[in-house]
């Protein structure tokens, strides 16, 4: 698999006219080679893939990153970079600029001498918005996990509850169940917290006649899942009733009608134009949604500004949502690929409006 990912990277390589690359980005390093250790670099040449890290992964790196020569690195690590690329006469070098600090290209640019560092965008990042069958089957099994830890937090969602007790009985479920870790802080937000779009879980106890917004995932082998739903705890109001149904009808458009071919921006216009037609356009703030894969949230986005063009294979969220201060809020998101013809739902936890306690 390592194997297709890197010929794909040196494709773009060779359109921009660079014979070499340097990926330091945690997610980047794992997606390019499989090597999940805390430290190292890959270097991509034309003909060759190096993963350089240090004394505790020599054991591991091998193991992992398979078809790579392993180099373990000096104390100076640019300083190895630098012997691999003068032994292959390679004098210029591109570099994952949103992920070098002005300090490191500092550091490098003194010990490269003349060999001249090139900054790059995104060029990883652009393979990985594209998923493979076996990245499918984890993003599916994570979204599984997820269905399943909203399943069994129904029955403890009452008043009395503290909201932080909720996200720990999930975080344990996901964990107990063969997830790595959460995909995020686990959002559990209840009564006029619920109004805050990313309320993280705190110590406020839940109460009756109130909404409680959970939004969390399950970070599987490598990949996130992400999720969100919002139930009445107690007996709802009207108003309850009335966002609940506005938001949901704006998230049924869009499953309904996104499509590969569409941009980023047209897509979230699906949620937005509903949502606005009921007069609670200023309350939703936020995209429709975000790329999902290795990190929770990446490459493409579902916003106003995006005209990036929705290609199978892609894996987004869908996440409209309505917040009243004061009151409370509502978002519901569902994880989906785009496919050829439209998209296929990850997630298949009900989203019928829920009266529990």
């Amino acid at each position: 698999m390592s194997k297709e990912r890197v010929n794909r990277l040196r494709s773009v390589l060779t359109e921009l006219g660079l014979e070499a690359i340097l990926i330091n980005s945690e997610y980047n390093r794992r997606y390019i080679s499989g090597f999940t250790g805390s430290s190292g670099m890959v270097l991509i040449t034309l003909s060759d893939s190096i993963l350089l890290t240090d004394f505790r992964y020599m054991t591991q790196a091998p193991e992992q990153a398979i078809g790579y020569e392993i180099v373990e690195h000096a104390p100076k690590a640019m300083e190895t970079v630098k012997e691999l690329l003068k032994a292959r006469k390679i004098s210029k070098l591109g570099f994952e600029q949103e992920h070098v600090v002005y300090g490191e290209f500092a550091d490098w640019t003194a010990v490269l001498g003349d060999i001249a560092l090139h900054p790059v965008a995104g060029l990883v990042e652009g393979l990985r918005m594209i998923k493979d069958e076996s990245e499918l089957q984890v993003m599916q099994e994570a979204a599984d996990l997820a269905d399943a830890t909203f399943t069994h937090i129904q029955k403890l969602l009452q008043p009395g509850v503290k909201e932080s007790d909720i996200a720990l009985e999930m975080e344990i479920f996901m964990r107990s169940h063969g997830a790595h870790s959460s995909s995020f802080e686990t959002i559990v937000a209840s009564g006029e917290r619920s109004a805050l779009p990313h309320g993280k879980a705190s110590e406020r106890i839940i109460g009756n006649n109130e909404f409680v917004k959970l939004d969390f995932g399950a970070y599987l082998k490598g990949y996130c899942s992400d999720i969100t739903r919002t139930v009445v705890v107690g007996t709802p109001t009207d108003k309850h009733r009335e966002i609940y149904d506005i938001v949901l009808e704006a998230q049924l458009n869009a499953l309904a009608h996104i499509r590969p071919g569409m941009t980023g921006r047209v897509a979230d216009a699906l949620t937005r134009d509903v949502i606005t037609k009921y007069g609670y356009g200023d309350k939703f703030g936020h995209g429709t949604g975000h790329g999902l894969g290795m990190e929770v949230h990446e490459a493409p986005r579902l916003s106003k500004l995006s005209e990036t063009i929705l290609t199978p294979g892609m894996t987004v969220t869908v996440e409209p949502g309505i917040y009243l201060p004061g009151f409370g809020g509502v978002r519901i998101e569902d994880d989906i690929v785009i496919t050829d013809t439209g998209i296929k739902i990850l997630t298949a936890s009900t989203k019928e409006f829920l009266t529990l306690g």
